[in-house]
């Protein structure tokens, strides 16, 4: 992934019965991206891409609009470092770009779907929580990432 965010980059897709409007809960991301062209790639929809995936490399970010206990709404994601298959200085390796990378991915697919934003104007306050699914201990960490208002107010001014 590229380190700084352009817009210019960044390919949406909306998967039907998903649009601008619906749905809130359980919306669903998923980021994935070209080494090559530095190109962004968001589907937005009620399930996760499957076929976006790349199971070997496993770089793309999963997210999702969720309520909590008390009915309020997060933006949960999650990156997957590893499954045990990767040596430990490689899941490292790995935690350490994911980390890097964050912040840029966020501002992609939040910038991604700012027509819902529009529709939607209190998520733009809502936490997002980001979890680091790894087999080493060390690197299965959630972290939290701010809320959408913050990362457009830096691609927006």
């Amino acid at each position: 992934m590229t380190s700084s965010f352009n817009p210019k980059t960044l390919s949406v897709t909306t998967r039907s019965p998903a649009n601008f409007y619906q749905p809130v809960n359980g919306r669903k991301y998923t980021l994935t991206h070209s080494d090559e062209t530095g190109q962004f790639f968001l589907e937005i929809g009620h399930d996760y891409s499957q076929n976006s995936i790349n199971r070997k490399i496993r770089d793309e970010i999963l997210v999702e609009w969720q309520k909590d206990w008390k009915d309020r709404l997060s933006l949960l994601g999650k990156a997957y470092v590893d499954g045990g298959e990767f040596s430990e200085e490689m899941a490292a390796y790995r935690f350490d770009i994911f980390k890097k990378e964050m912040d840029t991915s966020l501002k992609a697919i939040i910038y991604g779907d700012l027509p819902f934003y529009r529709n939607y104007s209190i998520l733009l306050d809502a936490p997002i929580i980001i979890t680091f699914h790894s087999a080493y201990p060390q690197f299965r960490q959630t972290v939290p990432y701010g809320t959408p208002r913050e990362y457009l107010k830096q691609i927006l001014g």
